[in-house]
């Protein structure tokens, strides 16, 4: 049902895949828009060991939450900030792309160690995150991203 990678060369494993999506912060998530455009955007994720799915928050309404409503496939692309191997210009770069099913998460629990874990990839200043759950969770509508395909690639640029 999905593509084999075409440059296989360029294929990185998914132990590796895995540690990008755990270390980077955001990405690029993309669904099925209005009238059959694509809608990307940037989105903060949470990459959970545990059952090895995707999490995000934001509002709760939006062209992002229409879209998923009418279709729940999604795609959503990460990449590391790359590195230069000394005396070269050109940037290699890890990215990682995963397609997968997107739904609403219902559980104000669930939804609560969503945006703990959220927030403590950004800061570990404790009474910050407790303002924040207590003044912005119930505006809150997280999302949970079931993958179904994934795919790394390390890609030099020159």
């Amino acid at each position: 049902m999905f593509r084999k990678m075409r440059r296989f060369s360029q294929q990185i494993s998914e132990e590796k895949c895995i540690e990008i999506l755990k270390n980077e912060p955001r990405g690029v998530l993309s669904v099925l828009g209005d009238d059959g455009y694509p809608y990307g955007i940037v989105l903060d994720h949470w990459y959970c060991e545990e059952d090895g799915k995707l999490y995000f928050h934001g509002a709760k309404e939006g062209h992002k939450l229409d879209a998923i409503r009418a279709c729940d496939k999604v795609s959503y692309c990460v990449h590391d900030e790359g590195y230069r191997k000394e005396g070269e210009w050109a940037l290699n770069i890890n990215s990682v792309v995963i397609f997968g099913r997107m739904k609403l998460v219902d559980d104000p629990e669930k939804t609560k160690e969503i945006c703990t874990h959220l927030c403590r990839k950004f800061t570990d200043d404790e009474e910050y995150l407790q303002k924040e759950l207590k003044n912005a969770l119930p505006r809150v509508q997280c999302l949970e991203l079931t993958p179904e395909h994934m795919t790394g690639k390390l890609v030099n640029e020159s």
